[in-house]
Parts: structure tokens; C-alpha cells; sequence
């Protein structure tokens, strides 16, 4: 099934500690069906220090479920995403207005 969210998405939290956080899609996951999100689902993680970082406990942007995010539309409200034929393309479109995204 083709992916409904992508990366660079605009999308905002419908459920858990960061319900309402809105983000942007930085990874994602099709095969566990999960996406980064930044400044969503922050944890504290101590690596170890390299030639690039100091090290230390550095906050992470965690995995996020699919199924809790909604994609923000035009007008800045959650929309959910569907597809619909445009000539011989494929598009994604936002349910509540209809536009193409």
C-alpha cells in the first residue's frame, strides 16, 4: 500500500505525551509503519564521544506511530490523506478540502 505520509510532511500528534505538538517529518519507516518526527517524542540518550561530538546525554526524536499523526492541511487543520487519479498521475489529496497535496 502506498504510503499516505511522507518525508517533509507537516503533521500534527493526535494521541500521546505530545497530543496537539505539531512537527515535521524528518524519517520514515513503511515497514513498521513508524516516522521521526522533529521535536516530537523527545528522549534522552547518552552516546559516547567521537571526533565529531562531544558526547554525553543528547536529546533524540523517538519513533512515532503512523496511526497517530495526522497530516496538517492548507488551512492548518488535520486532515486524512487520500488518493485520486489526476490524468494518469497519482496524487495524494486532503479529505476535508479536497485539495491535491
Amino acid at each position: 500500500m502506498a504510503a499516505k505520509l511522507k518525508k517533509g510532511d507537516k503533521v500534527v500528534m493526535l494521541a500521546g505525551k505530545d497530543k496537539g505538538k505539531e512537527g515535521t517529518i524528518s524519517s520514515i519507516d513503511p515497514k513498521s509503519n513508524k516516522a521521526v518526527i522533529d521535536g516530537i517524542n523527545i528522549a534522552i540518550r547518552a552516546t559516547r564521544q567521537t571526533q565529531d561530538s562531544q558526547g554525553g546525554r543528547i536529546p533524540k526524536a523517538m519513533p512515532v506511530d503512523l496511526s497517530n499523526c495526522a497530516l496538517l492541511d492548507s488551512n492548518g487543520k488535520p486532515t486524512r490523506v487520500g488518493f485520486k487519479m489526476d490524468g494518469d498521475k497519482k496524487v495524494r489529496f486532503a479529505k476535508t478540502t479536497g485539495d491535491v497535496i
